[in-house]
């Protein structure tokens, strides 16, 4: 699918803003080559004339496996150059963009030093693993001009554009004053034995400003979101996708206050250390917003397992990646599924590990995100609403963690009246590094 016919289609989905052509090469930086690293950077590559070249991980292998498809799918056929150390790759001055793909731990040091290095970010969501670094990250942000997308693509998928813009802004809902977000993706118990890390990964940077844990196989790659020295928990992880969802879709800043209980209730025999069953309220006065997800049992809904659901006066609105129900009090309900791009993007279909259903989502948000470096204005998914909803997921797992509700004051970026709480806004870093607050 050339440029044009692909901006035609931006704006058949509603997301006219976007249909203008993309000329200027652009210099393309990825840390972190694992699996979403490379997801979000082959879509890029799709869509706008790029030129990747350079790449960084602390992992050998899977840095020289991203180096030999990124090669194969540039036009220019150039394998980028490799390094370990994010630093002595933005030392290069010759990047435009820099995408930070790493686990969440790593999210704020490498996007701090590239925003101060004079490039725009793409960051792969969560913002942060604590508050505090959330702030210095809108904080660099802001000082130096900085475009920062956050990988929170819900904004950008073409459905839930629909009926965010056909269904809630329309009215069709009436009063919205409870939704429900969730995920019940099943989580079984898993019991790896620590070793030694494979020679191609060097875990004490790996590590870096974290605690550091023996190795085991569950670290590295992907399963270590199931430990909260290196992320959120399932929260973090998933809830705060729908979260910011919510948000975007009903115009929602802070929430006043964050309650959260929960924990390990069921897979206690397991490795994993975050909580297999949680409720988080947030309350936006006349508007609650409640979180459930359980690594157990069945859901509610097998057609929603992952998802939000909005309820109004006049009507509910049930949304997913997969799809949104929209049943009104009166009328006929509206079904609408996800948007496939296949057969324009035949690559997709033999790409590992990709998420076929969100490579459409993830094109229209780089596309946004390249607009709004054009522009220099604030893409749909700024670095300042990534904040926001990865702040609140953080800090359910507070409330949680401290068996009470947190009252948020937005403007101080504190938590009132509650020194034991605000001292666990920031969270200790392992030396030598150094936290960005």
């Amino acid at each position: 699918m050339d440029r044009r016919r692909f901006l035609q289609t931006a704006a058949g989905a509603g997301l006219a803003s976007l249909a203008y052509a993309q000329e200027k090469k652009r210099r393309v930086g990825l840390i972190g080559c694992g699996w979403y690293g490379k997801v979000d950077l082959l879509r890029l590559i799709q869509i706008a004339p790029v030129e990747v070249v350079s790449l960084c991980d602390v992992d050998s292998k899977m840095l020289s496996e991203a180096a030999d498809i990124v090669a194969s799918r540039q036009a220019s056929k150039k394998r980028p150059r490799m390094f370990r150390d994010y630093r002595e790759m933005l030392r290069e001055k010759d990047l435009d963009i820099v995408e930070v793909a790493t686990p969440d731990h790593w999210h704020a040091l490498p996007t701090i030093a590239a925003i101060e290095s004079g490039v725009d970010v793409y960051c792969q969501k969560p913002v942060s693993v604590d508050v505090a670094e959330g702030q210095a990250m809108l904080s660099a942000a802001r000082k130096h001009n900085r475009v920062v997308q956050i990988g929170t693509q819900r904004r950008s998928t073409p459905h839930l554009v629909e009926a965010r813009d056909q269904i809630v802004r329309e009215g069709k809902l009436g009063k919205v004053a409870y939704v429900e977000i969730y995920s019940y993706y099943g989580q079984g118990p898993r019991n790896v034995p620590d070793s030694a890390p494979p020679p191609n990964l060097d875990y004490e940077f790996w590590t870096g400003p974290a605690p550091m844990r023996p190795y085991c196989a569950m670290t590295h790659p992907r399963s270590w979101r199931s430990f909260m020295e290196y992320g959120n928990g399932t929260i973090g992880d998933m809830g705060v996708h729908m979260l910011d969802m919510t948000r975007w879709m009903l115009n929602l800043g802070w929430p006043k206050r964050v309650s959260s209980s929960g924990g390990i209730l069921v897979n206690k025999s397991g490795k994993a250390n975050i909580a297999d069953t949680q409720v988080a309220t947030f309350d936006f006065g006349d508007l609650q917003i409640t979180w459930n997800h359980r690594h157990w049992g069945a859901p509610p809904d097998p057609k929603y397992v992952w998802g939000a659901t909005l309820y109004g006066d006049r009507g509910t609105l049930k949304a997913s990646v997969f799809s949104y129900d929209f049943v009104p009090m009166n009328g006929q309900p509206v079904h609408k599924d996800v948007t496939y791009e296949l057969d324009k993007y035949p690559e997709d279909n033999t790409e590992p590990q990709i998420e076929k259903h969100v490579a459409p989502a993830i094109r229209y948000h780089m596309l946004d995100f390249l607009a709004a470096i054009d522009k220099r204005s604030r893409p749909v998914a700024d670095i300042e609403q990534g904040h926001i909803s990865s702040a609140c997921c953080i800090l359910g797992n507070m409330a949680m963690k401290l068996g009470r509700t947190l009252e948020w004051d937005a403007a101080a970026g504190r938590i009132v009246g509650d020194d034991e709480a605000n001292r666990m806004l920031r969270r200790p870093y392992r030396a030598p590094w150094v936290h960005p607050a």
